[in-house]
């Protein structure tokens, strides 16, 4: 796809952006904002499998985060879901294309090297007296399957860095849906990190070193922690969410439904650099935790309309049973209550549309009311944002779970694809 010719801007060389990338790995850029306390690590995951399936937990594997062919995407969306995530927004604090660019030559170069279980840089204070770039609390640990998955906001293409002329078409913020209930300071951002790795304290360092390089050119607008995976990819038994429900039954597996609902194929006028990439939409969903635990076990599986243990629809069958919505009881009603969340999320209600769920439960400790402050890091991607719009209208008005859950957080962000070595994210952006 040929581009518009594109207003002057100002130019870095790829050498010169990559020299920076480089020296991010030699010189700190001051501490993080916004990161909680991190477990412990000591080499064994702290929390069970048990917690998350059987399978086994290799924290020596790692993950490339350069690509090796055209149209690959970042890691950490189509990666097996690890099971801990950091998630960080930012804000840039500049309005100067270049810096803009310098910023994510040295993430980029930075996150090759955490995924790789590497330090970014020497832990040794430079010139003995001053201050190492990797702060060192992951040393030892291995890679842990560290994914690192980098996006841009709608502000990124404003007017403060020229690039309004490259904004996809579909990127847009998410509108005012049924049942928001967003805090300003938990939405938005120019730009997004997604850490996830199954050590805790490996993702945190990702996240902690990477908002230090930051520090000059973005602030840090919202963070959640999350961990428990909380739906499946392929090859994973399917987790639970904090209400106990099994999460992530029908999430897309398959090469062809990636194909067909997450990578961006034709992003439209000027936007050629989003091809291969993917649309990332962000909800921090508080759950009503005491009144859900009040409820009866009955009918919390008729709000899901599944059953709690096994996870199968109350139509009938296992949990992958493909729910049968016509299916009447002997009173005539429908097993699955229409307004179900299963019923109302199925694709088969919504003109076949799906996205992939990629989310984390997390936990805020306690409350102002003094009771448990705790939710849904809702991460999902897709081809089209407005394939998210559309489920959650339907889902917000409707949604007999609405009762028990408050959407409190929302952003959404262009995931480039993945860069070549040599290369840097977002790099087409500045040609």
């Amino acid at each position: 796809m040929t581009e518009p010719h594109d207003e002057p801007r100002a130019h870095v060389s790829r050498r010169g952006l990559f020299g920076a990338g480089l020296a991010a790995a030699g010189a700190g850029a001051g501490a993080a904002v916004g990161i909680g306390g991190a477990t412990t690590a000591t080499g064994v995951n702290p929390f069970t499998a048990a917690a998350n399936g059987d399978e086994s937990i290799d924290l020596s594997q790692s993950h490339p985060f350069y690509a090796t062919a055209a149209r690959q995407p970042q890691g950490g969306v189509q990666t097996a879901p690890q099971r801990y995530c950091v998630f960080m927004t930012f804000d840039l604090s500049t309005s100067v294309a270049t810096e803009l660019q310098v910023l994510l030559a040295r993430w980029s170069a930075a996150i090759a090297q955490l995924q790789a279980g590497k330090t970014v840089g020497s832990v040794e204070p430079a010139h003995g007296d001053g201050v190492g770039a990797d702060t060192g609390e992951a040393l030892d640990l291995g890679p842990a399957s560290l994914t690192v998955t980098v996006g841009l906001g709608p502000g990124v293409f404003d007017e403060r860095f020229g690039l309004a002329s490259k904004k996809p078409a579909a990127l847009a913020d998410i509108p005012r849906l049924p049942s928001d209930n967003l805090q300003e300071g938990l939405s938005g951002g120019d730009l997004s990190l997604q850490a996830c790795a199954d050590d805790p304290q490996v993702a945190y360092h990702a996240i902690r070193d990477l908002a230090r390089i930051a520090r000059g050119t973005a602030t840090v607008r919202w963070t959640v922690l999350g961990f428990g995976r909380a739906s499946a990819g392929a090859n994973q038994s399917t987790p639970r969410n904090l209400m106990g429900f099994k999460d992530g039954t029908r999430n897309i597996t398959t090469d062809e439904d990636h194909d067909r609902f997450v990578w961006v194929d034709e992003p439209g006028a000027g936007a050629a650099w989003m091809t291969g990439g993917t649309y990332q939409v962000v909800r921090k969903i508080r759950m009503n935790i005491e009144i859900w635990d009040a409820d009866v076990v009955s009918d919390q599986q008729r709000v899901f309309g599944r059953t709690k243990i096994e996870g199968a629809p109350l139509s009938g069958g296992t949990e992958h049973t493909t729910p049968d919505f016509a299916a009447e009881g002997e009173d005539g009603a429908t097993k699955i209550d229409a307004t179900s969340h299963i019923a109302l999320a199925a694709h088969e209600a919504n003109d076949g549309v799906k996205i992939l769920r990629r989310p984390y439960n997390y936990t805020d400790g306690l409350n102002e009311y003094g009771q448990l402050d705790a939710g849904l890091l809702f991460a999902a991607y897709m081809n089209d944002p407005e394939h998210f719009t559309r489920l959650q209208r339907k889902l917000g008005a409707s949604d007999r779970l609405n009762e028990y859950i408050s959407h409190i957080g929302s952003a959404v962000f262009a995931i480039p694809p993945a860069p070549r070595k040599g290369s840097y994210i977002g790099e087409q952006l500045f040609r």
